[in-house]
């Protein structure tokens, strides 16, 4: 097999895995939070405490994935293309 098939068939297999990903499980943890949904402090005696909540997620801890997101721009193009 050449390198080039090798390569475009591995491209081809993470693509139709990534679009299975992104139907399967459309939200995935914030980047930012690590899905927690707020910042982690210490107190003065170094135990955990919660902080502020997190801007990004608005608190939820979860993030729609980029895939999702593409594929949820595409349809309302089409939606609103075809009114």
């Amino acid at each position: 097999m050449t390198p080039v098939l090798l390569a475009s068939a591995l491209f081809l297999l993470v693509t139709l895995g990534y679009i299975g990903l992104c139907a399967g499980s459309p939200f995935g943890d914030c980047r930012k939070c690590r899905g927690i949904g707020h910042a982690v402090k210490t107190d003065r005696k170094g135990r955990m405490k919660r902080g502020k909540d997190c801007r990004r997620c608005k608190a939820t801890g979860k993030r729609i994935r980029v895939g999702r997101h593409l594929c949820n721009v595409a349809a309302r193009l089409h939606r609103d293309g075809t009114r």
